[in-house]
């Protein structure tokens, strides 16, 4: 059932007191909240300013995930700013599948947000989307890949091929990915994900296709690039094959 949100959690008002919110940012409410697995919430974002939105499956948006009437100024906007991939877009409202993985801005938001909050965000954008001509489509990543992977995957024709190994922590961790029988998934129990070997193992033991297809790589970003040295090093795929989305790395702020 959706959570309902506490009288004047947040007020539109508070939009004043930073014109660049209203000049550069999409506003719109959160509709409903439903818990996909124990550790990521689906967020759905709708409202006039939604509709009619330019998005390609793959497409993240970057949302201003702290107070919203505090001013926003060029040099702060990798503090209050988090990139989300869209899970899923209607025309009328878009859905958000944060992962719950710390104690940043962006988890803290995802834990406290509740149905009638507003919420300011960019885009949608990015380059990370299918690329239709491939002879075939390789999905690699972890559990922060695998939003950005259900849109993509749900983009593609039935008769495409796909392979793809997706590493989480224990099989509670899964989303319902489209086409799921096809991907392998793995299971890392109590390794850090930017530590695991389990990943970068598993594409190794897949069976692929003797030409290269298009090798979708996203997630923690030192297990994408061992992931992309061994296609392009060991298996021989061009670089133009393989595109990358680092969506995180130990360290590295605003990537929470």
């Amino acid at each position: 059932m959706p959570t309902e949100s506490p009288a004047r959690r947040r007020r539109p008002a508070d939009l004043l007191f930073d014109p660049l919110l209203g000049l550069f940012f999409t506003r719109g409410r959160v509709e409903r909240v439903e818990r996909l697995t124990p550790r990521v919430r689906m967020i759905r974002v709708s409202g006039p300013a939604v509709r009619d939105l330019a998005w390609t499956p793959g497409h993240h948006v970057r949302v201003h995930v702290k107070d919203l009437g505090a001013p926003v100024w060029a040099g702060m906007l990798r503090d209050v700013l988090r990139t989300y991939s869209v899970w899923a877009y209607d025309g009328e409202g878009l859905e958000l599948c944060p992962l719950d993985h710390g104690d940043g801005p962006g988890a803290g938001w995802a834990r406290s947000v509740r149905v009638g909050d507003e919420v300011a965000f960019r885009g949608p954008e990015g380059g990370f989307v299918v690329d239709r001509s491939a002879p075939y489509h390789l999905f690699v990543g972890e559990e922060t890949a695998s939003v950005a992977f259900g849109a993509m995957l749900r983009a593609l024709p039935d008769e495409a091929r796909v392979h793809g190994v997706v590493e989480v922590a224990g099989p509670q961790d899964r989303l319902p990915l489209p086409r799921s029988a096809e991907l392998r998934w793995r299971f890392r129990g109590d390794c850090a994900a930017a530590a695991s070997p389990s990943l970068l193992a598993a594409v190794r033991e897949l069976d692929l296709p003797g030409e290269p297809g298009v090798a979708y790589l996203a997630g923690e970003a030192r297990a994408c690039q061992a992931v992309r040295r061994h296609l392009v090093d060991e298996r021989g795929w061009p670089r133009r094959s393989v595109l990358v989305k680092p969506f995180w790395t130990p360290g590295r702020r605003g990537m929470d």
